[in-house]
């Protein structure tokens, strides 16, 4: 017997010449074969009750266990929540507070109302982060609304008078106990040793000593900055502000209310400092000018 087979539809012929004995090698081999799938089709009907239901209840929303590191992470998660929706409530009621006392039309300034906002379709910022990932930024969130916060406060505070009185007068030094070390104006830099302008006046004293604020006032900056090291500003209103520098403790935050004589920070030497002394500054309209005359002040 021959066997002919087509290769690709081409026509070429291939005749192969078999005898009894390679047909029923053939068929044998065929029947072993066809056994052995029929075999694994019968088998795999009867798998799926065992290897599929767990996969399908999983996807019908059976409960999945989570980490103990996750579990923690969801608690902070929520509880980060609570505090923003606190917070944006108090300010809120502040915002409220402030527009109904300098007469804004609500249409124009409304807490209560989220601002209009729209447009293109962007890809989920969220997608990809993890759990941390979303934490740091609420922690992030909750530290810029601090800010916002203590700024209302204090523009509630110059806007409604709290607390200031006549005692806003400048005038006296911003230590209890110490003396006149250096003078505003021109002077020869501790550093360089050349001519320079010195924007206010120094108070040298014991490294700890009590520096006071001069008039009552709002706390507007606490904490570091260049050249001054630990700086205290206080806004008194009326375009006048104060600034006390190289403090080694700052015992005020901003929109803090401060009164004449308050004891805002210790004395000591950060910055661009030789020794513990008091850096006074007087401003006016945010320009420096000679403080000497606020020292020798009469207070009222």
């Amino acid at each position: 017997m021959s066997l002919t087979l087509l290769y690709r539809g081409k026509n070429v012929r291939f005749n192969v010449k078999l005898n009894k004995l390679h047909w029923l090698s053939a068929l044998m081999a065929f029947a072993l074969i066809s056994g052995s799938v029929l075999h694994l089709v019968i088998t795999s009907n009867d798998e799926p009750k065992d290897a599929v239901l767990p996969v399908l209840a999983e996807q019908v929303g059976e409960p999945v266990a989570l980490s103990s590191e996750d579990q923690a992470q969801i608690t902070a998660l929520t509880m980060k929540l609570a505090e923003l929706q606190s917070q944006v409530l108090r300010l809120n009621a502040l915002g409220d507070r402030l527009a109904d006392e300098n007469n804004i039309p609500e249409e124009e300034f409304n807490f209560q109302t989220p601002p209009p906002s729209g447009g293109p379709l962007l890809a989920s910022l969220a997608e990809g982060k993890s759990l941390a990932q979303l934490l740091g930024e609420l922690t992030e969130l909750q530290t810029e609304l601090d800010h916002e916060e203590k700024q209302l406060k204090m523009l509630e505070s110059l806007t409604l008078g709290h607390h200031i009185t006549s005692t806003s007068y400048l005038s006296g030094r911003p230590i209890k106990k110490g003396w006149l070390s250096s003078y505003f104006g021109t002077r020869k830099d501790p550093f360089t040793g050349m001519p320079a302008h010195h924007k206010g006046i120094d108070f040298a004293g014991k490294e700890g000593a009590p520096v006071i604020a001069t008039a009552s006032g709002v706390v507007s900056w606490s904490g570091e900055r260049y050249g001054y090291g630990n700086l205290i500003e206080i806004n008194h209103g009326n375009g006048m502000k104060t600034r006390y520098g190289h403090n080694k403790t700052l015992l005020v935050a901003v929109g803090d209310v401060v009164n004449k004589g308050d004891v805002i920070a210790k004395m000591g030497s950060t910055g661009r400092s030789t020794g513990p002394h008091v850096h006074y500054e007087i401003l006016r309209n945010n320009k420096q000018i000679n403080p000497i005359k606020y020292v020798y002040r009469k207070a009222k």
